[in-house]
């Protein structure tokens, strides 16, 4: 084939006969719509050093996103983009010439280049790796050669500037520093290809709508006055009781703090403090005090995203909609999908370019650890910003000392504040941490003050409980409340009371919009006293303003312990002595619960023994996580040796595709499925069938979504009570309940042989 005719552009109305090389093309249109490679690879090298910029790596995203595409100056590539050939290889070929030039630094960028469509891969080759090693890329063997083009069209620097802000925090996180950034630049490139390559198609496509741009500091004080307003209205309409007093003091307490320098920082309230707002508040303040960026809000568990996410809306008025993002993981990229069924949902992977972001940590700590592009999109947009980890207790065991690593990286090195929040402070203050992280500086006035004027229980320990005893225990009580540890128990004990008045389930085989549904009608039943007698998962504990006057809780942590209580007497109306929290245990013969939690539970009796006047109470909590923390020795706090991995690393070598694999926070992945619930639900899935793009109509039915176990996504999928839904345009993204009968008004998602659930054990 003639070179000429393959690069040169025919149709141009140009008088210039040079050879044109481009970048994308599009169907049935002559090569002068077509984007010239040239102008891509400038413009995503020009988002990329502006992304960079806020930790100081401007330079070397730079010219990461002029070599990105360097392989597109082919005869291949460019007979490929006209249909001609299969698909070409070309993210090596700038990999190459990163290395050549820029050495050390010229390595992190051939990282990002060479997996900038893959993903992240190794450096060397090991046993388990399902991509080509970065080693192995850089060897050339068997690419097409570059046309000359190249060189008279972009213009590359001799040297690069090293970013400027990147302290490793001693010489054994050396490399974990330089993976921290490797995956960095890597976020700044994949975001600003998504961004340039988006903004293209859009400009010709009429149902495509370019990003808008990319929230900054000047975002967040009109936040901030509007949630000023929502304060001072709020407090005006409060009842002048000791606890709306002792919530005011914390408020402001909390907020005269925010010109502290950033850093690490613990809010430590009692649940029922006003942590939510307080803390919000004082992100905000902090930020605008400091000139940073976003708010980021980490909440564990998917089921309250939504909901923290509305009170933040609610807070800032009409500005709302607009500034809150919500990100978890309901239709999340899936990398085992057809590429072809991946890039139709793009423009459904967030980048995170609103000033408030409310996540998950499962979404948040993962792509800290990523190496997918959708997923490690949005990492460049967290360096300066504020961070709320809510719950923060609630960070896995076995992944506990990388996780504080990788919060030392961001305080550190990308200029982030972060903000351990919860009623029960992990014992960070520890000594043995000290390699770690640095201390955090408390916001809370005096909490252990705190925590005497918010004592509003009295929690009692009884070792065994079997159901019929826990049922009769909540026919006699005509408002009470029940958690235990996981799904089946909660059906089980709510078969038993389904006769009884006022009796509700909660489980996260409800979708959201059916649980909103059910906690609205035991608020109303709550405040109206009539009977309401609640068997919930633990998914009640985090966030839900709920009042009950006796709690039964199966053992567990304290954390969990101390979240239950936050369900009782939650107003202060009762005397401590007339609100319960029953501490029982289960037959674990019938109800065996999860390792993790298992430890928990056994480290919590100790502390219940221990403090048995007061188990809540500061020193009760930090004996608690102290045991928990140091019971199977600092090995058990890296499970999966991630740090060691790294310390014994070269920056040739850096382990990126084996980091992802290794650090995950829910070892059973959970598949969506969509449950046709009421007629918005059955109007979106009717959407997606002549949509050409997902974005809008994926996040409203994020509401309407179940998570099940692969081993019951596979059950229901053999038996057609899924289905996919227009798999042409989407593959097996979007799969919708189609039998009815599966989907119960009481109880959610269930059929009569759950074989699969008894074998998961699933907590939530």
């Amino acid at each position: 084939m003639d070179e000429t005719n393959i690069t040169t552009n025919p149709d141009s109305k140009s008088t210039d006969a040079t050879p044109r090389v481009f970048a994308h093309s599009l169907k049935e249109q002559p090569t002068s719509y077509w984007q010239p490679l040239s102008a891509h690879l400038s413009a995503v090298g020009t988002l990329a050093a502006e992304f960079a910029q806020a930790f100081g790596a401007g330079d070397m995203a730079r010219v990461t996103g002029l070599l990105h595409d360097l392989g597109k100056y082919t005869r291949e590539f460019q007979a490929h983009i006209s249909g001609q050939t299969q698909h070409v290889d070309h993210a090596s070929r700038g990999a190459i010439v990163a290395l050549e030039r820029y050495g050390p630094l010229g390595q992190l960028m051939a990282y990002a280049i060479a997996g900038h469509h893959a993903g992240l891969a190794d450096g060397q080759w090991s046993a388990d790796s399902q991509r080509t090693a970065l080693a192995q890329r850089l060897d050339g063997s068997g690419l097409p050669a570059l046309l000359p083009d190249w060189q008279r069209e972009i213009t590359l620097p001799d040297h690069i500037a090293p970013p400027t802000q990147i302290r490793p925090r001693s010489k054994d996180f050396r490399l974990f520093s330089m993976a921290f950034f490797g995956r960095m630049l890597f976020s700044c490139l994949v975001d600003a290809d998504f961004l340039d390559t988006e903004s293209f198609y859009a400009a010709w496509d009429s149902h495509r709508t370019p990003r808008r741009p990319p929230s900054e500091a000047s975002d967040l004080p009109p936040l901030r006055a509007a949630l000023d307003a929502h304060l001072h209205a709020k407090q005006q309409d409060a009842r002048p009781t000791p606890l709306n007093a002792t919530r005011a003091r914390i408020l402001h307490e909390v907020r005269s703090r925010a010109a502290l320098a950033p850093g690490l920082f613990s809010l430590t309230v009692p649940t029922g403090g006003g942590k939510t707002l307080a803390s919000m508040a004082f992100a905000l303040d902090h930020a605008v005090q400091h000139g940073l960026r976003r708010v980021i809000q980490v909440i564990p568990f998917t089921s309250i995203v939504e909901q923290n996410a509305k009170v933040f809306r609610d807070a800032f008025g009409e500005l709302g909609d607009a500034a809150v993002l919500e990100h978890h993981s309901a239709f999340a990229d899936d990398p085992r999908q057809a590429k072809e069924a991946r890039d139709k949902l793009r423009l459904a992977m967030e980048n995170w370019d609103a000033p408030v972001i409310v996540t998950t940590a499962v979404q948040f700590f993962e792509s800290l650890f990523g190496d997918r592009p959708a997923q490690c999109r949005k990492l460049h947009r967290i360096a300066g910003s504020v961070i709320v980890l809510d719950e923060a207790q609630t960070i896995p065991l076995p992944l506990l000392r990388p996780t504080l690593a990788a919060l030392d990286e961001l305080a550190r090195n990308y200029r982030c504040s972060i903000v351990f929040c919860t009623a029960t402070q992990p014992a960070l203050s520890d000594a043995r941490f000290s390699d770690l992280i640095d201390q955090p500086r408390e916001l809370a006035p005096e909490p252990e003050q705190l925590f005497n004027e918010l004592r509003r229980v009295t929690v009692r320990h009884e070792p065994l409980l079997s159901d019929e005893q826990l049922a009769e225990r909540l026919r006699a009580s005509p408002q009470a409340l029940c958690i235990v540890n996981n799904r089946q128990h909660a059906r089980a004990l709510y078969e038993l009371l389904r006769d009884s008045e006022g009796v509700r389930h909660l489980t996260t085989l409800m979708c959201a919009e059916h649980r909103t549904q059910v906690l609205n009608d035991i608020r109303a039943r709550l405040t109206a006293s009539k009977p309401c007698r609640v068997v919930s998962t633990s998914l009640i504990e985090a966030g839900v303003d709920v009042s009950f006057p006796l709690v039964l809780r199966a053992e567990a942590g304290i954390d969990s312990i101390a979240q239950a209580a936050g369900r009782c007497n939650r107003e202060g109306l009762w005397q401590p002595q007339a609100s319960e929290v029953l501490v029982f245990g289960v037959d674990p013969g019938q109800w065996k619960p999860p390792p993790v939690l298992k430890q928990c539970a056994e480290v919590a009796k100790g502390t219940l023994r221990r403090f048995k006047d007061d188990p809540l109470q500061p020193a009760a909590i930090q004996h608690y996580f102290e045991e928990l923390y140091w019971s199977k020795g600092i090995e058990a706090l890296d499970e999966k040796d991630l740090l060691g991995l790294l310390r014994e690393s070269q920056l040739d070598s850096l382990p990126f595709e084996t980091l992802k694999r290794l650090y995950r926070l829910i070892d059973n992945a959970q598949l969506p499925i969509i449950v046709p619930f009421d007629d918005t639900a059955r109007n979106a899935i009717n959407e997606l069938r002549f949509a050409t793009g997902a974005f809008g109509i994926a996040r409203k039915l994020q509401r309407y979504t179940v998570q099940v176990p692969r081993k019951g996504h596979d059950a229901l999928l053999s038996a057609g009570a899924i289905q996919t839904i227009a798999p042409e345009k989407w593959g097996s993204q979007f799969m919708v309940l189609v039998n009815p009968s599966l989907y119960d008004d009481h109880c959610g998602l269930t059929w009569d042989n759950p074989v699969f659930m008894k074998s998961e054990q699933t907590v939530i």
